[in-house]
C-alpha cells in the first residue's frame, strides 16, 4: 500500500460476533447500528460478511449483496474485499451449529486525524489490539469500583 494511502486512514479493526443458536438471519439492529455509527463518520466499513452454519455443518458466506437488508447495503460503497474464503473456514470451525456469525472489518474514522499527525512525526506503530471487557470489569471489581 502507498504511503499516501496510508496516511489517510485511521487505524483497522475487526469484530466476529456470532449470534444465538437457531437465529436464521443477520441481527437487524446490529445492522442498523453499525450504519448508524458509518453514517456518523465515526467508522468506515471495509468489509462485511455473515456467515451461516447448518445444523449438518454446512457453511455459508453471504455478502452484502447477498443480504436482504437495505440498510447494510447502504454500505456497499465503502467495501473492499478484504475477507477470504479461507477466513470463512477458520472462522466457522468455532462457529456453533445452527448460528449465524456477523464479520465487520471497519477504519476508525475519529481516529484519522492522530494517527496521521503520529505518522507524520516520524512515529510507528509498536502494537495495537484490545483488552477483552471482562478482564476489565475483573479488574474494577479488584479495585473496588464495579
Amino acid at each position: 500500500m502507498s504511503e499516501g494511502v496510508v496516511d489517510a486512514m485511521g487505524p483497522v479493526g475487526y469484530l466476529v460476533v456470532e449470534f444465538p443458536r437457531g437465529r436464521s438471519t443477520f441481527d437487524r439492529e446490529f445492522a442498523v447500528e453499525l450504519a448508524r455509527l458509518s453514517l456518523e463518520g465515526v467508522i468506515r466499513v471495509l468489509d462485511l460478511l455473515v456467515i451461516q452454519k447448518g445444523a449438518d455443518g454446512v457453511v455459508q458466506g453471504f455478502e452484502v449483496d447477498d443480504l436482504d437488508m437495505d440498510v447494510v447495503r447502504a454500505l456497499d460503497g465503502d467495501l473492499a474485499d478484504l475477507l477470504a474464503a479461507e477466513d470463512v473456514v477458520r472462522l466457522a470451525e468455532v462457529m456453533e451449529p445452527r448460528s449465524v456469525a456477523g464479520v465487520v472489518v471497519w477504519e476508525n474514522l475519529w481516529a484519522l486525524p492522530l494517527a496521521s499527525t503520529a505518522r507524520r512525526g516520524g512515529g510507528r506503530l509498536l502494537a495495537d489490539g484490545h483488552i477483552p471487557l471482562q478482564d476489565i470489569a475483573d479488574a474494577l471489581v479488584a479495585d473496588g469500583v464495579g
